[in-house]
């Protein structure tokens, strides 16, 4: 049978747990900017997720059509999500025929498994691996050899129990694999033994239209009672893993011995908070670090503003966090971890700085030169901002996105290469 055409208009299906349309941009990093887009573009662009703000089965806005399976009085609540996800999109393919499914999540992982069947083809992005919990455990390292061979060893045996207890399961379903940054793309193919010509680099990032410059909020500043001259950092955590927050304690206690006048302010909530709490008394820095408790997602971004520095050691994701992006486009000095993907962005000492995770005296120096003002962070953060609006801009990103459809769809061989 002759091959067809690839059509100039793609008939798009994305699937994600999570596919907020309400709140903030950054909530969901990419999705949202990238769907629009494509929809802009002409294409027809359906989203199946899970459940919505709106408690709506379906919503359109700005020629996406959304699926929320867990509401409405007929919702798939009672299936697994994978089967929910495969279930509605098996009804929609056969009214209409999908060209591609991007997968955002392993939600789309049983329609991957048929995808010969549906003759569809099918794209993850990297976060359906189990990629990131490599990331949290590099983190951990430290500059002692009893230290490098236990995260050395703890590193392989992550990979070998994530690798073959899914992984490899997913990526054998896989026309396509997205990723944000070089580091991802280069442990697929060397670890994950992934094809590289499979794997296409699109930096998601977030809708800089919302992220012009803001003032920062004094109404906010006083309800924490933070005083008009004193220097703050800021850093957002779920809450779930105490040794991740605890370094940038200890580094904080050093700063408060030399600059009495800096806060650490940390946003969140979530299973530790009590326990960071303990270590934050333990400290004796009761009084100098803020803990805001949980947040609302459209307020964070003034939480961010506030400071002068945004502080970032998370490694527990394989993708750029919104929240650090959106602190170098409001001209933050952002302190990040050298094992995490903004390492791909920041150039240390320009434009950021990166740090090993587990090494609070160096990001103490760090602040307390930002602090002294020896670092000139007006500068920086201009630069950083700079950064951000050259490498996350949403037309590149949604034209990026639909070139790497149209090569995994020839690349399928169901269409004539063009």
């Amino acid at each position: 049978m002759a091959k067809k055409a690839l059509p100039e208009s793609l008939n798009i299906c994305l699937t994600s747990h999570r596919f907020p349309i309400l709140s903030r941009a950054t909530d969901h990093g990419f999705l949202w900017p990238i769907a629009k887009g494509l929809a802009k573009e002409g294409h027809k662009v359906t989203v199946l997720a899970a459940s919505s703000l709106l408690k709506k089965p379906e919503v359109v806005r700005d020629g996406v059509r959304v699926f929320f399976l867990h509401e409405g009085a007929k919702n798939l609540s009672h299936l697994n999500f994978q089967m929910a996800v495969r279930q509605r999109f098996a009804q929609l393919h056969k009214e209409e025929p999908f060209h591609i499914v991007h997968s955002i999540d392993k939600s789309g992982y049983r329609i991957g498994t048929r995808k010969k069947n549906l003759n569809v083809a099918i794209a993850y992005d990297v976060e359906a691996t189990q990629m990131s919990q490599l990331f949290a455990i590099l983190a951990m390292k430290q500059d002692t050899l009893g230290s490098m061979l236990s995260t050395g060893l703890a590193t392989a045996y992550k990979f070998l129990t994530t690798y073959y207890g899914g992984d490899r399961r997913l990526l054998s379903t896989a026309d396509g694999i997205f990723v944000t940054n070089p580091q991802q793309r280069i442990i697929l193919e060397r670890y994950y033994l992934y094809p590289d010509f499979h794997t296409y680099t699109v930096p998601y990032g977030i809708e800089l239209g919302d992220l012009t410059p803001k003032e920062k909020s004094l109404e906010l500043r006083k309800k924490l009672a933070i005083p008009e001259n004193a220097h703050v950092a800021v850093t957002i955590s779920d809450m779930t893993e105490v040794a991740e927050i605890l370094p940038v304690l200890r580094a904080f206690e050093k700063v408060a011995l030399k600059k009495p006048n800096s806060y650490l302010m940390i946003v969140g909530n979530g299973p530790k908070f009590k326990n960071i709490e303990f270590e934050i008394l333990n400290l004796a820095l009761g009084n100098r670090v803020i803990m805001t408790g949980a947040v609302p997602a459209q307020e964070i971004e003034d939480y961010i503003i506030l400071g002068d520095v945004f502080v970032n050691m998370g490694s527990r994701t394989t993708g750029f966090e919104p929240s650090t992006l959106e602190a170098m486009a409001q001209k933050k000095v952002v302190v990040g971890s050298e094992v995490s993907p903004i390492a791909n962005i920041i150039e240390d000492g320009r434009d950021g700085f990166l740090l090993r995770p587990a090494d609070s005296d160096s990001m103490a120096n760090v602040l307390v030169e930002i602090f002294s003002g020896t670092l000139s962070a007006d500068e920086i953060g201009e630069r950083a901002r700079q950064k951000v609006v050259d490498l996350f801009d949403t037309p590149k990103m949604v034209q990026a996105t639909l070139d790497a459809y149209r090569k995994i769809l020839i690349n399928t061989g169901l269409y004539k290469k063009q």
